[in-house]
């Protein structure tokens, strides 16, 4: 590709595949992909023959990319090109609408009289949270009294924090009194009890993943009876999702969306994060009085000056745990190689001799399949292929990101107007979450649930998961969530010998507007993912809604 008259011509070949799409992005941004590349194509893939060294090349390129981009301020356009028209918005059907009303109840009281739950749950905040909900429905369906849950301790997370540091305790046993009994801790006469020696002991291994409400009544209530008291350590998706009674699937929505509350401590520090990507500007609605409080914001209705800023929200999950536990390689080497084993060795060790035992899928074959998370760099092309003007003000949720700040410099040099929790917050108000990564993961799913656009770049992740199941609840069908089909962007990136950058857009901008549209909850699939569905959300047509 050849650009006569700039500086594009004078850097390596190895490294023109990668430059051109973010070139081709840059001028997008500033509609000057007709002055400075018009018709030009762009190589998609490097050699197949191995496919790990390529992928190397890309990230390398990429790197380089970041160090050319001053050079685009000598192409740049008189004119800016629009954003597109859908780009903060959420498609929906014209003809339905859904409103919450999990807070309904049609049952009466538990009486919660043939003994206590106790629940020890794992891994991080986000995986904690659905696994407190589906213990509040197992106590509904058992008869049984819930003992406020336990957090276990993670060598991953490496945080001490217990329900009422992160959630409000009080709040939480008011409002679902109706419901449950829910009590702080066990009776005294019960404390004494050696619960595994008397069989009330259950983990993970005695209890399948997203089990059916007939396996709690035959298998643990007649334990529960037996010994007034069952204990569960982990409790990770161990319910079923379906087939569910009605009430109790409501239950785990109540649970989720209005039950759950976090401390005063954390909404206040949360509605500075939203304050200050607002620009300051107050801003109100049910989600953030939900997730804020007392703390939310009063809508300022002074001028249109006052009217609050747009943000995008993007959770970049690429910290070094999933990164190992992925599988995938991310173009670091032999050293990169190392580490993550020496990582999943540590942490994962049953999937260290899983990879020692059995053939398992080559990196390249993961990534194929989708199975790899974003990168920065790939997240920083399908937000440019979107359309996201370079001044788009992005909030970024996660914590380290492996490979730190070389590994983020695409996407801060692209798009400057980017923040963190740790640059948005001064160092005072950020010391009291230093050591806890549940709390911090709780401040970035405030800044993520109230953005005006909100993007993950892995679809498994609980708190990407969680927060766009908050979206959809509390949005008013006025809150996009850019969920990417890794498995398409996939071939997209890779697997194009040539393409123009029009039709790189074309294509990533079709893949995303079909995970982006909302529909009602497949069979099976998480409540609290996907609770436009008649359990969690109530459905109207547009002349009712216009009505009420």
């Amino acid at each position: 590709m050849k650009m006569a008259g700039t500086r594009c011509d004078t850097y390596p070949t190895r490294v023109r595949i990668t430059m051109q799409i973010f070139h081709l992005s840059i001028f997008y941004w500033e509609e000057v992909v007709p002055f400075c590349f018009s018709q030009t194509q762009m190589q998609g893939s490097l050699s197949r023959d191995n496919e790990q060294m390529a992928w190397k090349s890309q990230i390398t390129s990429w790197s380089h990319v970041l160090q050319a981009t001053g050079f685009g301020s000598s192409c740049l356009g008189r004119k800016s090109k629009p954003e597109p028209k859908d780009l903060w918005q959420e498609p929906l059907d014209p003809a339905v609408s859904w409103t919450p009303c999990a807070n309904q109840r049609s049952w009466e009281t538990c009486e919660g009289n043939n003994g206590y739950i106790l629940v020890s749950a794992t891994g991080g905040i986000n995986q904690q949270r659905v696994a407190i909900c589906n213990a509040v429905a197992v106590a509904r369906l058992l008869n049984s009294t819930l003992v406020i849950p336990h957090f276990s301790y993670n060598s991953v997370w490496k945080d001490k924090s217990q329900f009422s540091d992160i959630y409000q305790a009080e709040h939480f046993i008011d409002y679902l009194k109706a419901d449950i009994r829910i009590v702080k801790e066990l009776p005294v006469e019960l404390r004494s009890l050696d619960l595994e020696a008397i069989g009330s002991l259950v983990t993970d291994d005695e209890v399948m993943k997203e089990s059916k409400p007939s396996f709690y009544l035959k298998k643990i209530l007649p334990i529960l009876i037996k010994n007034s008291v069952v204990h569960f350590v982990g409790f990770g998706n161990r319910l079923a999702f379906d087939p569910i009674p009605f009430e109790l699937q409501r239950l785990r929505c109540r649970c989720n969306f209005h039950a759950l509350r976090f401390v005063d401590k954390i909404q206040e520090t949360g509605a500075l994060l939203v304050q200050r990507m607002r620009k300051h500007r107050s801003h109100s609605a049910p989600l953030e009085q939900n997730l804020l409080g007392a703390f939310a914001g009063k809508p300022d209705m002074t001028g249109l000056k006052n009217l609050p800023s747009k943000y995008l929200a993007v959770h970049l999950r690429f910290e070094i745990d999933m990164a190992a536990y992925s599988m995938c390689y991310f173009g670091g080497g032999k050293d990169e190689i190392e580490e993550l084993e020496a990582y999943r060795a540590a942490h994962f060790p049953a999937l260290t001799l899983l990879r020692k035992t059995k053939k398992i899928p080559s990196a390249a074959f993961l990534r194929s399949e989708g199975q790899c998370p974003l990168t920065p760099e790939e997240a920083v092309l399908m937000l440019a292929a979107l359309g996201f003007k370079r001044r788009t003000n992005i909030y970024v949720a996660g914590a380290q990101i492996y490979g730190g700040k070389s590994r983020m410099a695409a996407m801060t040099s692209l798009y400057p107007n980017l923040v963190t929790k740790e640059t948005l917050l001064s160092s005072s108000e950020i010391e009291p979450f230093r050591n806890f990564s549940s709390q911090l993961a709780a401040l970035d799913f405030i800044a993520c649930a109230a953005a005006d656009a909100f993007a993950m770049t892995d679809s498994g992740s609980q708190l990407s998961s969680l927060v766009s199941g908050y979206r959809m609840y509390y949005g008013d069908g006025r809150l996009p969530t850019i969920r990417p089909n890794k498995r398409r962007l996939a071939s997209i990136f890779s697997k194009n010998s040539t393409i123009e950058w029009k039709e790189f857009e074309r294509r990533v901008r079709k893949a995303i507007r079909q995970t982006k549209q909302v529909f009602e909850r497949p069979i099976a699939r998480s409540v609290y993912r996907h609770p436009r569905c008649p359990e969690c959300m109530c459905k109207i047509n547009d002349t009712i809604a216009l009505l009420s």
